[in-house]
């Protein structure tokens, strides 16, 4: 009979280990050390803009010592005064320009530009160009907006997160979604990337110094991240009431036992 309880004790314990977070499971980075650091170093390519694609939307302004010339790249926005007036009121805010699945822009006067595939100073270079046939010394500067990721899973805040600086890495992303919650994978991290049209997959590890010279360490607009749940979260939140009303019963039945016996 103390066999069978010693048995169910020890069974007990090994359910209440198994929903156990370990240190090891949820600390970011384990491998870092000197020379791993080197090692990182000698790989890593720092990136300071993230590349326009089909879909962006960009601010175009376009400065000189002749403010009449460059008046027509720098239209405000018009809207309507009221829902069905056809009297317009414009603002001072700039007109954005969405980037085409061809991958141009079009400009007043300059027509159609490709975007697709620069950085943003590259796109102001190019711009500049254009328009240096038409105006003396002209200054551009382009500004991409609403770039964002989104962050699901277990996370604090799930949600969208804006790419304020033009780039953000993925560090920085779970970092503005509260950080992974103690129940999130570290090792099993998915980010969904499009490119040209079609899906790209790939699962990066948080606990691994290689995490700084993957492809996805620094992300892209409208990346998603998904951080999936562990084995203890499934039995926390799939099967807690469940695990709790046998544990206790368990419990309370070999209780009985050892009291029965023991008379």
């Amino acid at each position: 009979m103390y066999k069978a309880i010693r048995l169910f004790a020890l069974g007990m314990v090994a359910i209440l280990a198994a929903s156990c977070v370990t240190q090891k499971q949820i600390t970011y980075l384990q491998d870092v050390d000197g020379a791993k650091v080197d090692s990182v170093n000698a790989h890593f390519v720092p990136q300071t803009e993230t590349i326009i694609r089909s879909g962006d939307a960009l601010t175009v302004f376009v400065s000189a010592l002749d403010k009449e010339a460059v008046a027509p790249y720098n239209l405000p926005v018009a809207v309507f005064a009221t829902p069905g007036s056809t009297q317009v009121q414009t603002t001072p805010m700039l007109q954005y320009y969405m980037v085409d699945e061809a991958g141009d822009i079009e400009l007043p006067v300059l027509g159609k530009i490709r975007v697709a595939g620069l950085k943003r100073p590259e796109v102001e270079e190019a711009i500049k160009k254009k328009l240096e046939a038409q105006i003396v010394n002209p200054l551009v500067q382009v500004n991409l907006i609403g770039a964002k990721v989104s962050v699901m899973g277990e996370v604090a805040r799930p949600g969208q997160v804006g790419m304020a600086k033009g780039r953000i890495t993925i560090l920085e992303a779970l970092a503005a979604a509260g950080d992974l919650t103690p129940y999130g994978r570290r090792d099993n991290v998915l980010v969904t990337r499009e490119v040209e049209g079609k899906l790209e997959m790939a699962r990066v590890d948080l606990r691994s110094a290689d995490l700084y010279t993957s492809p996805y360490y620094y992300l892209q607009q409208n990346d998603v991240i998904y951080v999936s749940p562990n084995s203890v979260r499934a039995i926390n939140s799939t099967n807690a009431g469940l695990w709790l009303s046998v544990v206790s019963t368990a419990l309370s039945a070999a209780t009985v036992i050892v009291t029965v016996v023991k008379k």
